[in-house]
């Protein structure tokens, strides 16, 4: 039998060797026809801490390796989109700080000069 593969969002990267990924499916409600999203976590198995929180990832079904692992994951969607996000983390430039207009004359100052 072939394993199964899923697509989902890694949402949490804090265990250690262990990602959690959400899968999330269409569905259409049996009474009323519309289509909703349902979604399930999995917990994946990364080996080498390489994944982040938000990455776009494949799993894989494979022998259970703790009580909740019986996934690991294969890598990135699209390799390129993951290139690019890499870049994308690179410090940005820095904002120029707004500067305050100051007003023409305060009404306290004219009074003082009359």
């Amino acid at each position: 039998m072939p394993k199964r593969v899923l697509t989902g969002t890694i949402v949490s990267d804090k265990t250690d060797k262990t990602v959690v990924v959400r899968v999330e499916r269409r569905v259409k409600h049996p009474l009323y026809g519309k289509i909703i999203k349902r979604s399930k976590k999995y917990h994946a198995h990364d080996e080498g801490n390489v994944f982040k929180e938000g990455e776009i990832v494949r799993i894989e079904e494979t022998r259970p390796i703790s009580k909740l692992k019986t996934w690991t994951v294969l890598g990135y969607v699209d390799a390129k989109a993951a290139a690019a996000k890499a870049e994308a983390k690179k410090p940005a430039k820095a904002k120029k700080a707004k500067v305050e207009a100051e007003p023409a004359e305060a009404p306290e100052a004219e009074t003082a000069q009359a």
